[in-house]
């Protein structure tokens, strides 16, 4: 029993110390270079390109982090790995965070 209380504690207090995934402010500021194919808050007008408009931050992490290991490929690939080697792992949290954090619209 007294297993289980100790578990418990940990798991509630872990989840009330977990630190962001990332800075969205500052992710902001990273993401110029991005805006040219998703757009300023990640709505692309573009069907090339994916909306990143509110997609989950751990998956744009990874995905981003694919393309800078050249693990993900397509056609965008090369370009994509071009514009992401700029970016440190905290960069590419900043970038994931702000791009989450966004509002999808429906298409006008």
């Amino acid at each position: 029993m007294l297993r289980y209380v100790l578990l418990t504690s940990l798991l509630l207090s872990s989840s009330v110390v977990a630190k962001p995934f990332g800075n969205v402010d500052k992710g902001k500021l990273k993401s110029s270079s991005c805006v040219y194919c998703h757009g300023s808050n990640g709505m692309t007008t573009n069907d090339a390109y994916p909306n990143l408009a509110g997609q989950n931050a751990q998956y744009l992490y990874d995905s981003m982090k694919a393309y800078q290991d050249g693990l993900r490929l397509g056609p965008l690939a090369e370009m994509m790995a071009a514009q992401l080697r700029m970016l440190n792992d905290e960069d590419l949290r900043d970038v994931a965070a702000f791009y989450s954090e966004q509002t999808p619209h429906a298409e006008k």
